[in-house]
């Protein structure tokens, strides 16, 4: 039988999706469309030896790898903590609640130096570490311990509300049936909370992809080293070379749509399944 939309009660889809359309179009569309048509006026050989630069790689690499593995500890720790704010009540939730926001509510450039002042050989967690000769600041782990703190709110504030809404009877038929605890774990939550929890990490990844402000204070920002790709854009575009920070902004703009759609194609898929 052919899919039927639902109609709503309530009139005026043709005006909110005009509206909706008008609103992304002026906000994301159009900025994002002048930046590819401006790269596609780039030669191919240009395009192609500003891409293969080594500096270039070099920083592609630092960005990928450090939101990579910032997007997988905030997919633990960010689904072990929405569970613990879920599901238990405890002294000081609320304080534990509204801490999670902070990222969203602090500039990035205030949390990059909060982060370089903790983690430097005279700071509180820095002066512990340097005990064992360990140094988080000016490294690429300083970079991953800086997406991990503005990634970690996408993840708990997509999960939690998919934790809260699970059916405890559910639980319980399982527990009847004689499953025990990680087969309940396993078998039935985990796999009704994953698609919450990889569209959490896949919003984490794409926010640390691009994230600035908290890494420069934190990194020594080394050409080849600890240089991430928007660094390398702000540099290319203070040197005037609009060109070049086009073509790099244009191509990670690319692979992260590429990857964000993907994410959601599997979501997509996993919820159908299940279903």
């Amino acid at each position: 039988m052919p899919l039927r939309m639902k109609k709503s009660k309530i009139p005026g889809f043709g005006l909110s999706l005009g509206l909706s359309l008008s609103y992304m179009s002026f906000l994301i569309l159009i900025p994002i469309s002048a930046l590819i048509i401006y790269a596609a006026k780039i030669s191919p050989e240009e395009y192609f030896n500003i891409i293969t630069d080594a500096r270039v790689i070099s920083a592609f690499k630092v960005s990928f790898i450090s939101a990579i593995a910032a997007a997988m500890l905030n997919f633990v720790f960010g689904f072990i903590l929405a569970w613990i704010l879920a599901k238990y009540d405890f002294f000081g939730k609320k304080i534990v609640d509204a801490c999670i926001d902070l990222p969203f509510a602090i500039p990035t450039a205030v949390a990059g130096i909060s982060l370089a002042m903790v983690f430097s050989p005279k700071g509180f967690i820095g002066s512990f570490l340097s005990l064992f000769n360990v140094s988080l600041e000016y490294s690429r782990v300083g970079i991953v311990v800086a997406l991990v703190f503005i990634g970690l709110p996408f993840v708990v504030r997509t999960v939690q509300p998919v934790i809260e809404e699970l059916d405890n009877s559910v639980e319980e038929a399982a527990a009847s049936l004689g499953a025990n605890y990680f087969q309940i774990f396993f078998k039935v939550i985990f796999p009704s909370v994953l698609p919450a929890l990889i569209t959490g990490a896949a919003m984490a990844f794409s926010r640390g992809l691009g994230e600035y402000g908290s890494v420069i204070f934190i990194s020594s920002n080394m050409p080849y080293e600890s240089e991430i790709v928007p660094l390398l854009i702000i540099k290319k575009l203070m040197q005037f070379d609009y060109v070049g920070a086009s073509a790099i902004g244009a191509t990670m703009l690319v692979i992260a749509f590429i990857m964000l759609f993907i994410t959601n194609y599997l979501q997509s898929r996993m919820i159908k399944e299940r279903s």
